[in-house]
Order: C-alpha cells, then structure tokens, then sequence
C-alpha cells in the first residue's frame, strides 16, 4: 500500500515547519550520512581496481529484491522516466564519481560533488518554477567552502577529467534529484517499490559498462562480502528509499544540501578508522558545512521575496494521495 505522500512545501512557516518537517529530514539525511561510509568500506573491505562492478552490485541486487517485495512494475509513460531517473540517480552517477576519484584526490572530489546544492538551486527555478532564492545560493556555496576546507588538502592535484566527471556527476545528480522532485511518485507504487525501480534501471545501465570497462569480477572473501552486503542492503536499498522519500515529500533544495553529511561523514571515518587528522582548518570547515546544513532546512519568511513559488501541477502530483 503506498504511503501517504506529504506536502512538498514546507508545510508552513518559522519554526512550527521546521519542527514539522524534522523526522523526515532527519529520516532523509541517514541516506548521505551513510553513504559516507563507501569510501571506507571500498577501500578496506573490498578488492581494488573494480569500482564500476562495486556499483553494480550495490544497485541491481537491491532493485531486484525491492520488485520482488513490492511486486509493482511501471506503467505506462513511467516506463521512460524510471529509466531517465535510474541512469541519473545511479547508472550514471556513478561512473562519473568513480572516475573522479580515481583520478583526483579524493577532497577535490568531495568538494566538486558538493557544488550539486547549488546546481539544484538553479535548477529549482528553471524546472521546477520556483522564485529565485539569494538564500539558497549563499548557503549552498558556503556549504561547498565548508566541505573544500574539510577534505581538500594542500598538495592537492586537479586532473581536467577528474574536474570534468566530478562537475558532471554533481550536475546528473543535480538533474536527477530534480527531476525526481518535479515528477513525483505515482500513487500505485510504494517508496520501495519506486526506489526498486531506479536501482534495477541503475544496475541494468552499470552492466554493460562494467563488462566492457572490468571484464571478469573479482574473487571475493568474505570482507568482501560483507562490503558489497553493506554497500548494497544498507547503502544502497535502504538508504535510496529514504532519499527518494525525502525528495517527494521535502523542499527540494532542503534535501540536496542534505547531501554535505556524505563527505563530513567520511573525514570522521577518515579519522577514526584510516588515522588521518583534522586540524583546525578542518573544524571551521565542519562549523560551516553544518551551518550550511541547518539554514538549507529552515523556510523562508512569508514576508520575503525569496519565497518558493508553488510548482506547477502535473499528472504524477495529481495521482500522489495526500
């Protein structure tokens, strides 16, 4: 049965909406926060130089078990866009995000990423119709500084295909969370069963190209296994419901700056676990990344300009039970 899908406003103004919309944002914000956990669990737990088979597997094992539970298939026109979501949302996406961090360091790829808030900023007024908001800039580039300060090191190098595919991953995730937002998920289908959807086309997409790009699979131990087991069940399937709940049912720019606990989340894993340091520097970056975070989730005033013009209607949002 599909969940009641809330309000995609704000559902209010000051801090009665912020205080309204806390469970599902912080609901929302596990999916990043864990999510910080990939490049720790690639790098200690599974075997190297096979990252597009990595994203394979988290994607098309956990779209398939999610059909299987929820028993639901798209109709109709929504054949097309869960595939456009799926390559956006996953397929895509993370090719781009392997290539940049393989071929930058992994602050300079974190910080490219962290510029997708303010990519979904302007995309929140070209595609979705929304008043232009001076807020949401500033805060979404002061989150990105926040993120650059905590991950990016000094002897930092910058590759043009690194730079290319970290910028183009940001904008497909930019367009997808959009997009996402801007068609809505249809009545007849669950959270899961339209998360189920975008990870089976995700992993259909990673397929060939993991062939072709890997060949054969590695051998895998059982570190491995239980990598590829937390990456898939835990980052991939549960985490991508959350997140795909959060778009329907939050302001769309509240949850893409939701996405700054990724990279925060793995400089502390970083430290904890890899022994790398967090200096001063570091901590300033974190005040503003968080900082950045919290004002993201707060509505504007009704008496400022700035405020979210309604989206226009459309099929998916007229079918989506209140």
């Amino acid at each position: 049965m599909t969940s009641p899908a809330a309000p995609t406003g704000s559902g209010g103004t000051g801090v009665g909406a912020l205080q309204g919309n806390l469970p599902r944002t912080a609901l929302t914000a596990l999916a990043p926060a864990v999510w910080g956990t990939t490049y720790v669990v690639t790098t200690e737990l599974l075997p190297p130089g096979h990252p597009l088979f990595a994203g394979m597997l988290r994607a098309l094992p956990a779209g398939l078990i999610a059909l299987a539970v929820t028993r639901t298939l798209p109709r109709g026109t929504w054949w097309g866009k869960a595939a456009v979501l799926g390559v956006l949302n996953i397929g895509l996406l993370f090719p781009l995000l392997f290539i940049a961090a393989e071929r930058l360091p992994g602050g300079v790829a974190a910080t490219l990423a962290a510029a997708s808030p303010l990519m979904v900023a302007v995309l929140a007024v070209t595609v979705l119709h929304e008043r232009p908001s001076a807020r949401r800039f500033v805060w979404g580039a002061v989150g990105a500084v926040g993120v650059g300060l905590v991950v990016i090191r000094p002897n930092a190098a910058f590759d043009v295909v690194g730079v290319l595919a970290g910028l183009g991953g940001a904008a497909t995730l930019a367009l997808g969370v959009t997009l996402t937002k801007r068609w809505g998920r249809p009545a007849y289908v669950s959270p899961t069963g339209f998360a189920g959807w975008q990870l089976a086309a995700g992993g259909l997409f990673l397929v060939p190209l993991t062939v072709l790009a890997e060949g054969a699979p590695p051998a895998v131990d059982l570190s491995a296994v239980l990598g590829y087991l937390w990456l898939g069940l835990v980052g991939g399937l549960i985490t991508f419901v959350l997140w795909f709940r959060g778009i329907t049912t939050l302001p769309v720019t509240s949850v893409a700056v939701l996405g700054l606990f990724s990279p925060l989340v793995a400089a502390v894993l970083g430290a904890a676990v890899l022994g790398q340091t967090l200096g001063p520097v570091q901590l300033v970056g974190f005040g503003l990344s968080l900082a950045a975070i919290v004002a993201g989730q707060l509505p504007p005033s009704t008496r400022s300009h700035d405020s979210a013009a309604p989206s226009l209607p459309t099929p998916a949002s007229k079918g989506t039970p209140r």
